[in-house]
């Protein structure tokens, strides 16, 4: 019951607060938001890649959402930032986007420690602060706002390599999946094509039919009109190509 009446007191106090934000820092928010990376929704509430509860997620997005609120926020593009904000909490919500995003950020780490042994290697007195102080001066600069700011940048260059690399992976499919489609189509052009074939031929059946008895009924019989050849007169002894009777001895 207590816990319950502290947070109703931490909303109160919330609405309370921003009811005395002035116009400027408002519009000033809508402005942000709408500048942030759109990859990355931890930018968006502005929350630090290890705040990723969803108590926390959940109490930034409230605590944002009221400084931009349509109802209270004059900025024409107070709704878009609205938007964009519950857009940021449902990614974070989802476990799987949040584990996604959450993946890149690791990997945005490690090519940062790399790229600091790297360094440290060439500075050796950097390098030997680091051997005394048994890591702990890597655990501060991982906090420190030049470390934080070097991470923001490269978990941007990574979740954009990965949308590059997944858009394109979405362009072969649909080229592909148009060409299977285009395929199809003339699949199913072809088919139709010789369906319509074998119908009009069935349907000329009969008269074929008809057309072969009529021919075999009449047989050799010449039709009337009908052109013949010449017959061969073999009693004319004047023409040279007239087959002559042969006279047997």
């Amino acid at each position: 019951m207590g816990e319950s009446n502290g947070s109703v007191d931490e909303d109160l106090l919330l609405k309370e607060f921003f009811a005395e934000v002035s116009e400027v820092e408002r519009d000033n928010e809508v402005v942000r938001i709408l500048s942030c990376f759109k990859l990355n929704p931890f930018e968006f509430l502005k929350l630090p890649f290890d705040s990723s509860s969803p108590e926390d997620i959940k109490k930034q997005y409230r605590k944002l959402s009221l400084m931009v609120h349509p109802d209270k926020c004059k900025h024409p593009q107070a709704k878009e930032a609205f938007g964009a904000l519950a857009k940021a909490q449902q990614q974070l919500l989802d476990h799987q986007e949040r584990d996604y995003i959450l993946s890149q950020v690791t990997a945005a780490k490690e090519e940062l420690r790399v790229k600091r042994k790297r360094q440290l290697k060439k500075d050796t007195a950097s390098k030997l602060k680091s051997l005394v102080d048994e890591g702990k001066s890597e655990q501060e600069y991982e906090q420190s706002e030049e470390f934080q700011q070097q991470l923001k940048l490269k978990v941007r260059e990574l979740l954009t390599e990965q949308e590059w690399r997944r858009r394109k992976m979405a362009m072969r499919i649909s080229e592909e999946e148009g060409r299977v489609k285009k395929d199809e189509e003339e699949q199913k052009e072809m088919w139709k094509r010789k369906r319509e074939h074998e119908e009009q031929w069935e349907g000329t059946r009969e008269q074929r039919v008809s057309s072969w008895r009529d021919f075999m009924k009449s047989g050799k019989k010449s039709k009337k009109g009908e052109l013949r050849p010449p017959k061969l007169k073999t009693e004319d002894p004047n023409k040279s190509y007239v087959q002559r009777p042969v006279k047997r001895g």
